[in-house]
């Protein structure tokens, strides 16, 4: 008996990997993060797949249900959104299959702030205006944020900031970083990336506050940095006519 946590990736039944599908059409066990995985995502399930919804259970309870799978020598598919590397709560349950001797593996997803990033049109890492990404968060009552990891501290770093389970301080997030990146840097909001009701709300640190719907009260993602709307860069060398590299075998081309 072996648990499959799986990536669920963004929100689209579709964008899920081959290798995720696969293992929620061979598993007789789904346990799933109904709060926020879509239940188009389920159909990928065996007809006769017991499904269970992790949203209201605890820890302990979820631990039950793999201790009733591996009785039963049934294959569990444990489904959570995005990508299971950064906030899934997976390494907690890891630890536990771990003590009960309970096998495992992981399969990745495609994680919310590329699809945010592909609904946005956007690089986010252009030629001599950044090459750096930082996904972080704010404190919440899940989980504080350790002494150091600062908005600030990132901010001054001039990467582009991918700010996730964020949408309900934004004036904080505002705030925080306006003196550093100016009250013209960009900013993007996208809530919901690859669901049918995607929503995109595009301004600078100025007025972004006053753009803002709401409505809009989780699954979102704010971008800040000048990569947003980066237009006049220099092109990437990767292309260059003259940049001779090992698949291109050009003679005469500088290394």
């Amino acid at each position: 008996m072996t648990v499959h946590f799986i990536g669920a990736g963004p929100g689209a039944a579709d964008l899920i990997t081959v290798r995720g599908r696969d293992l929620l059409a061979a598993c007789p066990v789904c346990l799933y993060a109904g709060s926020i995985v879509p239940r188009e995502m389920l159909s990928w399930c065996r007809t006769d797949a017991r499904l269970v919804d992790t949203a209201p259970l605890s820890l302990d309870e979820i631990e039950a249900e793999y201790v009733r799978a591996e009785a039963a020598g049934e294959d569990v598919a444990r489904l959570h959104s995005g990508d299971l590397s950064i906030w899934s709560a997976v390494a907690e349950q890891m630890r536990r299959l771990d003590r009960l001797g309970i096998a495992y593996t992981l399969t990745p997803g495609v994680p919310a702030f590329a699809a945010a990033a592909a609904a946005l049109g956007r690089e986010l890492t252009i030629p001599s205006v950044n090459q750096s990404l930082v996904l972080t968060r704010v404190d919440g009552r899940a989980s504080p944020m350790p002494e150091g990891e600062t908005l600030a501290a990132f901010g001054a770093t001039g990467a582009t900031l991918a700010i996730h389970l964020a949408i309900h301080s934004l004036d904080r997030v505002v705030a925080e970083l306006r003196p550093i990146y100016g009250e013209d840097c960009p900013v993007a909001i996208v809530a919901h990336a690859s669901w049918p009701q995607e929503t995109i709300i595009r301004s600078t640190l100025n007025d972004i506050e006053g753009k803002f719907d709401p409505a809009i009260e989780r699954t979102a993602i704010i971008f800040v940095g000048k990569a947003l709307n980066a237009e006049n860069f220099r092109e990437s060398a990767l292309y260059d006519a003259g940049y001779q590299r090992r698949f291109r075998g050009r003679e005469g081309c500088s290394d």
